[in-house]
């Protein structure tokens, strides 16, 4: 009954960020085919923008993440602009990430109360965190998002030489250790609006509560299912997002989840994350380059 619930939930909130999403869109190209109005990109993606979809969502629902296997390939093919980066990320992994949360909230248990606390805290979190990030210029998002892939990738870089416990057999949280779970998912939610991924802070914090490492799954995706369209309103209504490779995130990304949920069942991933792990240090050093290299020119 309960996680029937949650799925007329996902569906709800998938069917509104969907209207909200279609209703701002013809707004604006309304407003740029009057006379004097702004250009608009063409909103079908590029066979690449959808093979980057389909690819990050793939290892996303195996549990290595999006934001930053994204980032990354953004930036190395110079698809998205800097300052769009964060918003493009949320508006496009949505999709994709509400059929992950429906997925592994089917299959796995996890106590009700404990969800929805962290689920909830991480909402407000993202609705805060987005209101700000929507308003900073290109230079601070860069800023941001160098440290943040770093700390992405330390966290990453933890995880594969196992310095985290391994968690404990609790389903669920009571007392301060559920509020500690509240308090760092809000802040995971706020972070996530400028491009650093929920699932391996998400993942540590569940670990480090004594929770059984596979709670971490409805835990983190049901989280990100529910903030990320609260949070990509923020970025679609500011028009802060690159409307054509946020489509091709989530049209290339709903088949790679599908696979990787249904078909795939054992992968090398310890080789993948270490090879992640580069390609983010590499895309982090990078951002801040171009950060210090607008700070010389004055802009």
């Amino acid at each position: 009954m309960i996680k029937n619930l949650f799925l007329v939930a996902l569906a709800t909130v998938t069917v509104l960020y969907l209207a909200v999403w279609t209703v701002v869109v013809r707004h604006l190209r309304r407003a740029a085919e009057s006379p004097g109005g702004y250009v608009l990109e063409p909103p079908k993606p590029t066979a690449f923008q959808l093979f980057v979809g389909f690819i990050t969502n793939f290892f996303d629902t195996l549990g290595i993440g999006s934001f930053a296997t994204s980032t990354s390939l953004f930036k190395f093919f110079n698809l998205v602009p800097d300052e769009l980066i964060p918003g493009t990320l949320n508006v496009g992994h949505t999709l994709p990430t509400l059929v992950e949360a429906a997925i592994y909230i089917t299959i796995v248990q996890v106590d009700l109360r404990t969800l929805l606390l962290l689920i909830g805290a991480s909402v407000v979190g993202a609705w805060f965190g987005a209101g700000v990030v929507s308003r900073w210029p290109r230079r601070t998002i860069q800023i941001s998002m160098g440290f943040a892939l770093l700390a992405a990738a330390g966290l990453m870089m933890a995880a594969q030489l196992k310095l985290f416990p391994l968690g404990g057999d609790n389903l669920g949280l009571g007392g301060l250790r559920l509020w500690s779970g509240v308090v760092g998912n809000f802040a995971f939610g706020a972070l996530m609006t400028i491009g650093i991924g929920l699932y391996a802070p998400c993942m540590v914090l569940v670990y480090l509560l004594g929770m059984k490492p596979l709670a971490a799954f409805p835990i983190m995706m049901g989280s990100c299912a529910f903030l990320m369209p609260v949070g990509s309103v923020r970025f679609i209504r500011t028009n802060r997002y690159s409307m054509r490779a946020a489509l091709g995130l989530a049209l290339g990304g709903i088949p790679g989840v599908l696979l990787a949920a249904y078909l795939v069942k054992s992968l090398p991933l310890g080789a993948i994350r270490w090879l992640v792990v580069g390609v983010v240090v590499y895309t982090a050093v990078r951002m801040l380059q171009s950060a210090g290299a607008r700070k010389v020119d004055g802009r």
